[in-house]
C-alpha cells in the first residue's frame, strides 16, 4: 500500500511540476545543470539503467539509494532555508512602502511651498514692470505713426510726380517711381477706409491705366499693324516704355509683344500665301531662310529695345513656327494628291533640322506661355539596344549595295533628348505619313524579293566555309532597315503611324520566315519504302541510306541559326517599339505571333536534322530485326548494324555540332530529340528479333551497351574538345538504354520456375502491361500454351493497385532512377549466374 501511495504521489508531483517549454528554457539559462535529474525529458527507466547497466551492478543498490536519499535531504534543507529566508520579506516590504509614502508626502509639501513663492514673485515683477510696459506700447505706437506719416508723405508726393511724368512721357523716371509708389501703397491696404488714402489709391490706378493706354498708342504709332508705313526704328522712349510695362498689368506687356510680333511677321504671311509657288513643300527651305534673316535683322535693330527677360527673339521664332505649321497643314490638305514620299521626307528633314537649330539657339522657356503648347522631352537613347547602334557604322555597312540604297531611306539624325521644339512644326506632317508607310511597304516588299533572288543566285552556304551554319546576311540587312524605319518614324510621329509601321514590320517578318527560311529548307521524303531491306546490310549499303548531303545539313543549320537570331532580335524590336510609341498605344504593339513563327522554323529545322539521322539508322535497325538471333553460336564483336549506326552518327553529328556552334542550346535539343526518337524505335525493333537464344541475347546486350556508350558521348563525338554532356540528356539516354538492357537481361533469365521469372520481371522492369510481358515471352521462344500460363501467373502476381478514376484497377510504376536501374541489373546478373 505504501508503494502504491508513493507511486500515486509521484504521478501527482510530476503532473504538478510539468512546465512549459518557455519556462523550462528560462530555468536552464538561469541555472545551467548537467545533472540528468534536472532535464525536462528525464526518464526514470533510462536513468536507472544507467546506474545499473548489468545484474552485477545491483550489488551496489544500497549505496546508490543512500546517496539519493542524502541528496534528497540536502535539497529539503535548501528549500527550508529559502522558505524561511522569504518569511520576513513581506513585512520588510510593507515597512519600506510606508517609509516611501511618508517621503512622498514631505516632497509634495515642499513643491507646494516653492509654487506659492513663485506666484508671489511673479506678481511682484508684474507690479514693478507695469509702467515699463505702458511706455513700451506708447513708443511702438509712436514709431508706427511716424512711419505711416512718412509713407503717406512719400505716397502723396509720388502720385503727384507720377501724374506729371506721365503727361510728359518721361518713361525712364516713371519706371522706377511707379514701382516705388506701388510698394508704398501696399502698406495702406488696411487703411483704405480713410477717404484720403482711398483717393490716393484711385489716382495711382488711374495713372497706371493712362500709362498703359499711352504706351500702347506709342507702339502702335511706331509699329503700325496696317497701312504701308514702314515701321520706325528703336527709340529710347520705347525702351523705357517697356520697362514701365513690366510694372503695369501683365496684359499690357502681352499686348505689346503680340502687336510687335504680328507686325514683324506680316510680310511672311504675304510672301508665302497658299497660292504662291514658294509655299509648296519643295521650297520649304525658303521659309526657314526667311525667318533666319528676320531674326538677325531683329537682333541688330531691336535687340536692345525690349528687356532681355522678354525673350522676344524666341517668341518671334515660336510664333513663326505656329504660323508655318498652320500654313503647311492648309496647303498640304489642298494639294494632298501631289505629295510624294521623297518630297514629304525632304520637307520633314528640313523641318526637323530647323527645330534642332531652334533647340541649340533657345531654351524653350516661352513655350509654356502659349496656350496649347507644351514641352515634349524625349527619353535618352538606349545604346545597349541593337537597334540603336552607331548611324555611321550602319551606313558604312550598307552603302556598298547601290541597288538597295534607293529602297532604304536616309535615316535622320536622332532628335536631341532635350529638344523642347520637337514637333512644333513637323507635327503637321503626321496626317500625311500614310504616304511614308505605303512607301515602306513597297520598299520592304522589294527588299524581300531581292533577298529571294540573291539566295537563288548565290546558292546556300557551303559546308567547310566560314559561312557554313552562319546567320544569313539578309537577316541583318532586314533588321538594319527596320531600325532605320523605326527611328525615322519615331521622329515623325509616335502615334498611329508607329502602329501602322509595326503592322508592316509584322507582315514582312512573316514573309521572311516563309520565303527565306522555311521556303529554303530541304524537303524530306516521307516514303520509307526505299529504306527497308530484306537482307543483312553491309557497311556500304548503310552508308548510302543518308538522305541529306553535307551542304543540305549546313543549310538547315544556317536557317536554324538565322531563325534564332530573328527570334531574339524580334523580341528586342518589340521592346524598342513599345519605348518609341505613345504610352496609350503600347498595348497594341505585339510581335508574339512573329516570334512564334520563328520558333516554328527552329523546331522544323531540328526535326529535319533528327529525321535525317533517324532515317539513316532505319536500315540498320531493320537489318537487326531480320538477323537469325536464335542461331547465333558465339558472342563476338559488335554487330555490323551497330557499326553502321555509329558510322552515321559520327558522320552527321560533328557536322551539325560545328554548324550550330553559336546556338549550343539547339544542338542539345537536337541530341535530346534524336535520342527520344531513336531509343523507342530501337526497343521496338528489339521486340521483332524473335526468337532469341541465350547467346543471341548476350550478343544483343553487347550491341546495346555499345550503342549506349555512343549515345552518351553523342554531344561531343568527333570533337577535339571534350565537354560533359548535359545532365538532362544523360538522364534520357541512361533511362532508355537501361530499359533495353533490362529487357535483354530478362530474356536471358530462365523461365523456370515461372514464379521467380514473373516476380523478377515485375521487380526489375516495373512494367505492368501484359502486352510487354507477352513480347518478352515471344522473344524467349515459348509456346502458346506456356505463354498463356505465364500470362495468367503474371496477372496474379501483379501488385494490388489503387482503384482508378473509373473504379477499375490502375497499375502504375514509378520510374526508377539510373542508380536503381544499375543496381537491378547487377542483381539480375547475380541471379542468372546462380541459375546457370
Amino acid at each position: 500500500m505504501m508503494e502504491e501511495e508513493e507511486f500515486e504521489f509521484a504521478e501527482d508531483l510530476e503532473a504538478i511540476l510539468h512546465l512549459t517549454p518557455e519556462v523550462q528554457l528560462a530555468i536552464e539559462q538561469v541555472f545551467p545543470s548537467q545533472d540528468p535529474l534536472d532535464r525536462a525529458d528525464f526518464n526514470a527507466v533510462e536513468y536507472i539503467n544507467t546506474l545499473f547497466p548489468t545484474e552485477q551492478s545491483l550489488a551496489n543498490i544500497d549505496d546508490v539509494v543512500n546517496k539519493i536519499r542524502l541528496k534528497i535531504r540536502r535539497l529539503d534543507d535548501n528549500i527550508r532555508t529559502v522558505v524561511r529566508g522569504q518569511t520576513n520579506v513581506g513585512q520588510d516590504g510593507r515597512q519600506a512602502l510606508e517609509e516611501a509614502q511618508i517621503a512622498i508626502q514631505q516632497l509634495f509639501g515642499k513643491i507646494k511651498d516653492i509654487k506659492d513663492k513663485a506666484e508671489k514673485s511673479e506678481q511682484m515683477v508684474k507690479e514693478i514692470t507695469r509702467d515699463i510696459k505702458q511706455l513700451d506700447h506708447a513708443k511702438r505706437h509712436l514709431t508706427t505713426s511716424i512711419t505711416t506719416l512718412n509713407h503717406l508723405h512719400m505716397l502723396a508726393g509720388g502720385v503727384d510726380s507720377l501724374e506729371a511724368m506721365t503727361r510728359k512721357r518721361q518713361y525712364g523716371e516713371v519706371a522706377n517711381l511707379l514701382q516705388g509708389v506701388v510698394n508704398v501703397l501696399e502698406h495702406f491696404h488696411k487703411y483704405m477706409g480713410i477717404p484720403q488714402i482711398r483717393q490716393l489709391s484711385e489716382r495711382v490706378k488711374a495713372a497706371q491705366s493712362e500709362l498703359g493706354t499711352q504706351i500702347l498708342a506709342d507702339f502702335e504709332e511706331a509699329f503700325p499693324s496696317q497701312g504701308s508705313k514702314r515701321p520706325g526704328g528703336p527709340s529710347n522712349v520705347l525702351r523705357d516704355a517697356c520697362l514701365v510695362a513690366n510694372v503695369l498689368d501683365p496684359r499690357i506687356k502681352q499686348e505689346i509683344i503680340k502687336k510687335f510680333i504680328r507686325q514683324h511677321l506680316s510680310e511672311y504671311l504675304v510672301l508665302f500665301q497658299e497660292n504662291q509657288d514658294v509655299a509648296w513643300l519643295d521650297k520649304i527651305d525658303r521659309r526657314y531662310a526667311w525667318i533666319k534673316r528676320q531674326l538677325l535683322d531683329y537682333e541688330e535693330k531691336y535687340g536692345r529695345m525690349f528687356p532681355e527677360e522678354w525673350c522676344m527673339t524666341e517668341r518671334i521664332a515660336v510664333e513663326f513656327c505656329h504660323i508655318t505649321r498652320a500654313e503647311l497643314a492648309k496647303v498640304m490638305r489642298t494639294r494632298a494628291k501631289e505629295i510624294e514620299v521623297k518630297l514629304l521626307l525632304f520637307a520633314i528633314q528640313r523641318t526637323t533640322n530647323f527645330e534642332g537649330l531652334l533647340a541649340k539657339r533657345f531654351t524653350g522657356c516661352t513655350l509654356t506661355d502659349i496656350p496649347g503648347v507644351r514641352k515634349r522631352p524625349d527619353s535618352p537613347l538606349d545604346s545597349t539596344n541593337p537597334f540603336l547602334e552607331d548611324e555611321a557604322g550602319e551606313e558604312a555597312g550598307t552603302e556598298k549595295d547601290e541597288d538597295l540604297t534607293k529602297a532604304k531611306l536616309k535615316c535622320l539624325k536622332p532628335k536631341a533628348p532635350d529638344n523642347p521644339f520637337h514637333g512644333i512644326v513637323s507635327k503637321c506632317f503626321e496626317p500625311h505619313l500614310y504616304v511614308y508607310i505605303e512607301s515602306q511597304d513597297k520598299n520592304l516588299g522589294e527588299l524581300i524579293d531581292r533577298f529571294v533572288a540573291d539566295f537563288r543566285a548565290q546558292g546556300p552556304p557551303k559546308a567547310g566555309t566560314e559561312e557554313g551554319g552562319a546567320v544569313l546576311p539578309s537577316c541583318a540587312d532586314l533588321f538594319v532597315y527596320y531600325k532605320k524605319c523605326m527611328v525615322q518614324c519615331s521622329q515623325l510621329s509616335t502615334g498611329e503611324p508607329m502602329i501602322a509601321l509595326t503592322t508592316i514590320f509584322q507582315k514582312f517578318l512573316r514573309e521572311y520566315a516563309w520565303k527565306i527560311l522555311s521556303g529554303n529548307l530541304p524537303k524530306s521524303s516521307t516514303n520509307s519504302g526505299g529504306l527497308t531491306i530484306s537482307s543483312l546490310l553491309k557497311e556500304k549499303e548503310v552508308s548510302e541510306a543518308a538522305k541529306f548531303t553535307v551542304d543540305e545539313l549546313c543549310l538547315i543549320c544556317s536557317i536554324l541559326s538565322t531563325a534564332e537570331y530573328c527570334l531574339a532580335t524580334t523580341q528586342q524590336l518589340e521592346e524598342k517599339l513599345k519605348e518609341k510609341v505613345d504610352k496609350v498605344l503600347v498595348e497594341r504593339i505585339n510581335l508574339t505571333g512573329e516570334m512564334d513563327t520563328f520558333s516554328t522554323v527552329i523546331s522544323n529545322s531540328i526535326q529535319l536534322l533528327v529525321q535525317d539521322l533517324d532515317a539513316a539508322c532505319d536500315p540498320a535497325l531493320t537489318a537487326m530485326s531480320k538477323m537469325p538471333w536464335q542461331s547465333v553460336e558465339h558472342v563476338g564483336d559488335q554487330s555490323p548494324y551497330v557499326t553502321s549506326i555509329i558510322m552515321h552518327i559520327k558522320q552527321n553529328v560533328p557536322i551539325i555540332r560545328d554548324n550550330l556552334a553559336s546556338t549550343r542550346k539547339y544542338f542539345t535539343q537536337f541530341c535530346i530529340k534524336f535520342t527520344n526518337s531513336f531509343i523507342p524505335k530501337f526497343i521496338n525493333h528489339l521486340f521483332r528479333c524473335k526468337p532469341i537464344s541465350m547467346v543471341g541475347a548476350e550478343q544483343l546486350l553487347l550491341d546495346t551497351h555499345s550503342l549506349k556508350t555512343v549515345l552518351l558521348d553523342l554531344p561531343s563525338i568527333g570533337s577535339q574538345v571534350l565537354r560533359k554532356a548535359p545532365a538532362s540528356y544523360t538522364k534520357i539516354v541512361v533511362k532508355g538504354m537501361t530499359r533495353a538492357e533490362m529487357i535483354l537481361k530478362v530474356v536471358m533469365a530462365p523461365h523456370e520456375p515461372p514464379v521467380v521469372f514473373v516476380d523478377n520481371y515485375i521487380k526489375l522492369l516495373a512494367d505492368g502491361n501484359p502486352e510487354t510481358f507477352q513480347k518478352i515471352l515471344e522473344l524467349k521462344g515459348l509456346k502458346r500454351s506456356e505463354q498463356s500460363s505465364m500470362l495468367e501467373l503474371f496477372r496474379q502476381r501483379l501488385p494490388t493497385p489503387p482503384s482508378g478514376a473509373d473504379g477499375g484497377p490502375s497499375l502504375s510504376f514509378s520510374t526508377p532512377t539510373p542508380e536503381q536501374e544499375s543496381s537491378r541489373i547487377r542483381k539480375l546478373e547475380k541471379l542468372i549466374k546462380k541459375r546457370l
